[in-house]
């Protein structure tokens, strides 16, 4: 009947695609699918989210460079007005509108091309938005009444995730906080477009869940709004892919997201679409080391968050080396009262660092201890020890100073340690950046032609506000609001560039190397050198974003044929997917030879020539035609060169990596990566 109809509609999609959400038996739904209007039927899928030196370790300082480019007198975060009236859309879990970072003093009006609404509901009301956070609206629709009875029935974010992300886009500088107010990190939080305004979509509910029908409600209603940006630190499984997000591309809306925290694992990233930005996590120019010391006088060090001044003692406590740190291990120990060391090399393969850590985490407080250094092959996101929330300390160690603190066990009979306060490190001191071990890595499951993720930015230790405190959290959703900001401050500088004009931008100005000029490291097991699948084109460089020289654009509506191609409806998507005019190339199946073409638009001065420098994937021959692209006053502004990829080895192997930059010998140096696998066989990628 229509009553009944009119009662399964949980969400009408009319702004930007046509649709609906709806609560439907399986025969309903396969009678639905069988229309001939009807595109395609799915099952509603839950995403999760994705979890301020950070902006000054990328050049973006607030008063300017401090080491200016070639002619270039300001910097990104000056030139774009600090992201002044540029329109940010967050999907996420809400916002903590009391925060200091959302202070909207000395904010002109909101501007008029705005047309979305102030939602209230529990704690908020029309007065909760202002100036900077412009709009706010929530999404319960298919949440169940225990999860909503939970959260609050409006956009304040309960779990503070949603507050982290839109504080390190957008927030206002605010001066002398740190993480929990304990001293560590302590400076001034400030989101990357301060300037910049809010609009807020929660569609993560407390559980951790971000039902699909919901994001795609949120999108509609964003498209609508009139946002500038989309910022979604979300994400569900790889090869789910929210296609709707290519709607707001179409409107001219940048959509940025975080690849997932799958790593090191590869075919781990998500949100792989070639139409948004998918972004990889990594650190800073900071640590937090924590000094440990042995009844010998051993001094030892390792990384903690410790900040609780109430629960450090100046004084030795007893040493217990309880190896995996098992339930059974730990009751025989006797570890109450005393400072537990969890080393237990041998096992490091059953379990992944993570899980190891909560585990021992949980077991040791259980066990009465008033301590735990923690031995791990991965160090680099201490934000796992908050698990402790300082009721002791927690510290991780590599395997190396766990192996000596167990000799040091082994030889005493009465063992002693003291763990001291942390500390905080920034600068040269600090080797950065590198790819953050969790951060997931290509490549894409669903389209092996597209190389993903596109860039790497930092996404360890961030700080940024939660509630009414700042918190340092780690994760790529902590990376995503990065891009999110420079792609708004580019925006305001080049408003009539299209999405991928900003995405390409971003990704052929981005550094291979780190702060010592030596090539970026990714984390894993064991540490090594980052590759495309590890950071797409590299680390993020706002300040030479600004002015790319060269930029691969791609017309909104041939992705139109890459969604169809994925429908099954179009016949060959192979070569259509290859030459997709993406600034990056991969070629996942050369048997003999591939020829792709590539299309650059010139953004820089109008007369100019570009010179091509191949870095040529191992095993692999690559002819560029033609090898100088020429640009002259009152000539075409494009340029279209092919790269022909030929085998020099017949293998069934796996990727070799290259790349492809233009020069013009002065200013500008625009590279893109190449990922190239060799095979013989169909379906098979590698039987050694």
């Amino acid at each position: 009947s229509k009553d009944e109809a009119r009662k399964s509609i949980v969400y009408n999609y009319k702004h930007g695609f046509s649709g609906f959400a709806a609560t439907l038996n399986e025969t309903q739904a396969q009678t639905l699918a069988e229309f001939p209007e009807v595109v395609r039927v799915k099952l509603n899928t839950y995403h999760k989210p994705h979890t301020t030196q950070s902006w000054d370790f990328l050049g973006l300082d607030y008063d300017g460079p401090q080491q200016q480019q070639p002619q270039q007198q300001e910097g990104l975060l000056q030139r774009a007005k600090y992201g002044e009236n540029i329109i940010i859309g967050v999907i996420d879990s809400g916002i903590w509108p009391e925060s200091r970072s959302f202070d909207d003093t000395g904010y002109s009006p909101v501007p008029a091309r705005w047309n979305g609404v102030c939602q209230i509901g529990h704690a908020w009301n029309a007065t909760s938005c202002n100036r900077k956070i412009i709009g706010a609206r929530w999404y319960s629709g298919g949440i169940s009444a225990d999860v909503l009875k939970m959260d609050y029935n409006s956009p304040r974010d309960l779990t503070g995730h949603g507050t982290h992300v839109a504080s390190t886009i957008a927030g206002s500088q605010v001066w002398n906080v740190s993480h929990r107010g304990g001293g560590l990190g302590v400076g001034m939080a400030r989101g990357g477009a301060p300037r910049s305004r809010l609009a807020i979509y929660k569609v993560c509910w407390v559980d951790g869940s971000c039902p699909e029908a919901a994001i795609l409600a949120a999108i509609d209603d964003a498209i609508k709004d009139g946002v500038d940006v989309l910022s979604l630190s979300l994400g569900g499984s790889p090869g789910e892919e929210i296609f709707e997000t290519l709607h707001a591309v179409l409107q001219g809306i940048s959509v940025v997201f975080a690849g997932g925290n799958e790593g090191p694992v590869p075919q781990t990233v998500l949100n792989a679409v070639p139409w948004v930005m998918t972004v990889a996590a990594s650190t800073i120019d900071r640590s937090f080391p924590t000094q440990v010391t042995l009844g010998n006088n051993e001094k030892l060090v390792g990384q903690s968050l410790h900040y609780n001044a109430s629960v450090i003692s100046n004084d030795f406590k007893a040493l217990v080396h309880a190896r995996s740190c098992d339930m059974e291990t730990l009751a025989s120990s006797n570890v109450t009262g005393k400072i537990v060391l969890c080393y237990a090399p041998e096992e490091a393969f059953l379990i992944s660092p993570r899980v190891a850590l909560r585990n021992a985490i949980n077991r040791t407080l259980e066990a009465g201890a008033k301590g735990l250094i923690f031995a791990q092959y991965a160090i680099n996101n201490v934000n796992n020890v908050a698990a402790c929330n300082n009721i002791m300390p927690c510290v991780l160690v590599d395997f190396e100073i766990a192996h000596r603190i167990a000799s040091y066990w082994d030889i005493t009979r009465s063992p002693v340690v003291k763990v001291s306060p942390t500390m905080s490190a920034v600068g040269n001191e600090v080797l950065s950046p590198r790819v953050a071990s969790f951060s997931s890595r290509g490549p894409s499951l669903a389209f092996s032609t597209i190389l993903k993720p596109d860039i790497a930015a930092p996404g360890v230790n961030i700080l940024a506000a939660v509630r009414g405190t700042y918190v340092l959290l780690s994760g790529t959703s902590m990376a995503c609001p990065h891009v999110s900001a420079v792609t708004a401050l580019l925006k305001s500088v080049h408003p009539g560039w299209s999405p991928a004009m900003i995405k390409s931008a971003i990704i052929t100005t981005a550094s291979v190397i780190d702060s010592f000029g030596m090539l970026i490291q990714a984390e894993g097991v064991p540490r090594k050198l980052a590759d495309p699948f590890d950071f797409g084109g590299g680390h993020m460089d706002p300040n030479r974003a600004i002015d790319p020289g060269l930029v691969y654009d791609v017309d909104a509506k041939e992705y139109n044929k890459f969604f169809n191609c994925t429908l099954g409806l179009l016949d060959g998507c192979e070569s259509y997917q290859l030459n997709l005019n993406l600034p990056s190339i991969v070629v996942p199946t050369l048997k003999d030879n591939a020829t792709v073409s590539r299309t650059v638009t010139n953004v820089g001065p109008v007369e100019a020539t570009y010179r091509v420098v191949v870095e040529a994937p191992a095993g692999v021959a690559v002819l560029m035609e033609p090898s100088i692209i020429s640009f002259t006053r009152g000539g075409s502004t494009r340029a279209t060169f092919r790269v022909t990829l030929t085998a020099k080895q017949r293998v069934q192997g796996g990727y070799s990596f290259g790349s492809i930059t233009w020069s013009d010998g002065s200013a500008h140096s625009v590279r893109i990566p190449i990922a190239v696998r060799t095979v013989i066989q169909d379906f098979v990628s590698d039987t050694s």
